[in-house]
Protein backbone atom coordinates (compact mmCIF):
# COMPACT_ATOMS: atom_id res chain seq x y z
CA UNK A 1 0.00 0.00 0.00
CA UNK A 2 1.32 3.24 -1.02
CA UNK A 3 0.68 6.08 1.30
CA UNK A 4 -0.13 9.86 0.96
CA UNK A 5 2.83 12.05 1.50
CA UNK A 6 2.71 15.95 2.33
CA UNK A 7 5.20 16.99 -0.37
CA UNK A 8 2.93 14.86 -2.84
CA UNK A 9 0.18 16.68 -1.99
CA UNK A 10 2.15 19.83 -1.91
CA UNK A 11 3.19 19.62 -5.53
CA UNK A 12 -0.37 18.41 -6.55
CA UNK A 13 -2.09 21.75 -4.97
CA UNK A 14 0.56 24.00 -6.47
CA UNK A 15 0.20 22.52 -9.77
CA UNK A 16 -3.29 22.70 -9.85
CA UNK A 17 -3.49 26.56 -8.66
CA UNK A 18 -0.36 26.89 -12.01
CA UNK A 19 -3.45 25.50 -13.71
CA UNK A 20 -5.51 28.05 -12.79
CA UNK A 21 -3.72 30.97 -12.81
CA UNK A 22 -2.30 30.14 -15.83
CA UNK A 23 -6.30 29.69 -17.04
CA UNK A 24 -5.60 26.09 -18.40
CA UNK A 25 -8.78 25.01 -17.40
CA UNK A 26 -9.67 22.16 -19.64
CA UNK A 27 -6.55 20.04 -18.31
CA UNK A 28 -7.35 21.61 -14.44
CA UNK A 29 -10.85 20.01 -15.27
CA UNK A 30 -8.79 16.76 -16.06
CA UNK A 31 -7.51 16.43 -12.63
CA UNK A 32 -10.98 15.68 -11.22
CA UNK A 33 -12.58 12.20 -11.78
CA UNK A 34 -15.46 11.29 -13.05
CA UNK A 35 -17.22 11.58 -10.27
CA UNK A 36 -16.19 14.48 -9.02
CA UNK A 37 -17.70 17.52 -6.97
CA UNK A 38 -16.84 21.17 -6.47
CA UNK A 39 -18.39 22.97 -4.00
CA UNK A 40 -18.15 26.35 -2.58
CA UNK A 41 -20.54 26.90 0.42
CA UNK A 42 -22.40 30.61 1.35
CA UNK A 43 -20.40 32.25 3.77
CA UNK A 44 -22.87 31.90 6.36
CA UNK A 45 -22.98 28.31 6.61
CA UNK A 46 -20.84 26.01 8.91
CA UNK A 47 -17.92 24.18 7.53
CA UNK A 48 -20.16 20.85 7.39
CA UNK A 49 -23.33 21.95 6.08
CA UNK A 50 -24.34 19.80 3.21
CA UNK A 51 -25.61 21.19 -0.25
CA UNK A 52 -28.49 19.00 -0.55
CA UNK A 53 -30.07 21.09 2.24
CA UNK A 54 -28.48 24.77 2.07
CA UNK A 55 -27.80 27.04 -0.48
CA UNK A 56 -24.13 26.98 -2.27
CA UNK A 57 -22.73 29.35 -4.52
CA UNK A 58 -21.36 26.67 -6.38
CA UNK A 59 -22.30 22.90 -5.94
CA UNK A 60 -21.00 21.32 -9.05
CA UNK A 61 -21.46 17.55 -10.03
CA UNK A 62 -18.75 16.49 -12.30
CA UNK A 63 -21.34 17.05 -15.54
CA UNK A 64 -22.44 20.90 -14.21
CA UNK A 65 -18.16 21.32 -13.75
CA UNK A 66 -17.73 20.82 -17.69
CA UNK A 67 -20.06 22.68 -18.36
CA UNK A 68 -18.46 26.00 -16.44
CA UNK A 69 -15.41 25.44 -17.47
CA UNK A 70 -16.77 25.64 -21.22
CA UNK A 71 -18.62 28.69 -20.06
CA UNK A 72 -15.56 30.45 -18.46
CA UNK A 73 -13.33 29.42 -21.64
CA UNK A 74 -15.61 31.40 -23.62
CA UNK A 75 -15.82 35.33 -25.17
CA UNK A 76 -19.23 35.38 -24.01
CA UNK A 77 -18.62 34.57 -20.09
CA UNK A 78 -18.67 38.62 -19.80
CA UNK A 79 -17.65 38.49 -15.84
CA UNK A 80 -14.50 36.72 -16.81
CA UNK A 81 -13.60 38.37 -20.46
CA UNK A 82 -11.39 39.56 -20.95
CA UNK A 83 -10.23 36.71 -18.30
CA UNK A 84 -8.59 38.30 -15.13
CA UNK A 85 -5.66 37.57 -14.01
CA UNK A 86 -5.50 35.41 -10.76
CA UNK A 87 -2.81 34.08 -8.33
CA UNK A 88 -3.56 31.11 -6.21
CA UNK A 89 -1.78 30.91 -2.66
CA UNK A 90 -2.02 27.57 -1.11
CA UNK A 91 -0.55 26.56 2.17
CA UNK A 92 -0.74 24.82 5.57
CA UNK A 93 -1.51 21.79 3.63
CA UNK A 94 -2.31 18.54 6.05
CA UNK A 95 -3.64 14.86 5.72
CA UNK A 96 -6.27 14.49 7.80
CA UNK A 97 -6.98 10.53 6.67
CA UNK A 98 -4.86 8.19 4.40
CA UNK A 99 -6.45 5.26 3.53
CA UNK A 100 -4.63 2.98 0.54
CA UNK A 101 -5.61 5.27 -2.91
CA UNK A 102 -7.54 7.44 -1.30
CA UNK A 103 -6.81 10.51 0.87
CA UNK A 104 -8.49 13.21 2.46
CA UNK A 105 -6.31 16.68 2.53
CA UNK A 106 -6.90 20.67 3.01
CA UNK A 107 -4.93 23.52 2.54
CA UNK A 108 -5.30 27.10 3.70
CA UNK A 109 -5.65 29.12 -0.29
CA UNK A 110 -5.73 33.23 -0.82
CA UNK A 111 -6.99 33.60 -4.57
CA UNK A 112 -6.20 36.93 -5.85
CA UNK A 113 -8.30 38.58 -8.98
CA UNK A 114 -7.45 41.25 -10.29
CA UNK A 115 -9.56 42.96 -13.39
CA UNK A 116 -10.11 46.11 -14.81
CA UNK A 117 -7.59 47.69 -12.09
CA UNK A 118 -9.44 46.24 -8.97
CA UNK A 119 -7.90 43.23 -7.26
CA UNK A 120 -10.38 40.69 -4.89
CA UNK A 121 -9.50 38.53 -2.20
CA UNK A 122 -10.62 35.23 -1.38
CA UNK A 123 -9.52 33.47 1.42
CA UNK A 124 -10.82 30.15 3.30
CA UNK A 125 -10.01 25.99 3.39
CA UNK A 126 -10.21 23.88 0.87
CA UNK A 127 -10.82 20.50 1.84
CA UNK A 128 -10.08 17.80 -1.00
CA UNK A 129 -10.81 13.83 -1.34
CA UNK A 130 -8.12 12.16 -3.90
CA UNK A 131 -7.56 9.33 -5.16
CA UNK A 132 -4.56 7.85 -6.72
CA UNK A 133 -5.01 5.89 -10.15
CA UNK A 134 -2.88 4.59 -12.91
CA UNK A 135 -2.93 8.33 -14.03
CA UNK A 136 -1.55 9.88 -10.74
CA UNK A 137 -3.57 11.35 -7.74
CA UNK A 138 -7.22 12.82 -9.16
CA UNK A 139 -9.32 15.15 -7.60
CA UNK A 140 -13.17 12.91 -6.27
CA UNK A 141 -14.23 16.29 -4.22
CA UNK A 142 -12.80 19.97 -3.89
CA UNK A 143 -14.76 21.60 -1.07
CA UNK A 144 -13.74 25.95 -0.56
CA UNK A 145 -15.11 26.98 2.27
CA UNK A 146 -14.54 30.50 2.08
CA UNK A 147 -13.41 32.63 5.16
CA UNK A 148 -15.34 35.71 4.46
CA UNK A 149 -18.00 37.56 6.36
CA UNK A 150 -19.76 38.35 2.93
CA UNK A 151 -18.68 38.80 -0.57
CA UNK A 152 -18.85 42.13 -0.49
CA UNK A 153 -17.62 44.37 -2.28
CA UNK A 154 -16.94 41.73 -5.57
CA UNK A 155 -20.43 40.58 -4.83
CA UNK A 156 -19.73 36.74 -6.63
CA UNK A 157 -17.97 34.14 -6.97
CA UNK A 158 -17.19 34.11 -11.20
CA UNK A 159 -13.43 32.47 -11.13
CA UNK A 160 -12.61 28.79 -9.85
CA UNK A 161 -10.88 28.52 -6.83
Amino acid sequence: MQTFTRPELEDFFYAEAALLDDWKLTEWLALFTEDARYEVPSTDLPRDAQASTNLFYIADDAFRLSERVKRLLKKTAHAEYPRPKTRHVISNVRILANEGDRCQASAVFVTYRSKSGHTDTYIGIADYHLVRTGDGLRIRSKRCTLDLDSLRPHGRVSIIL
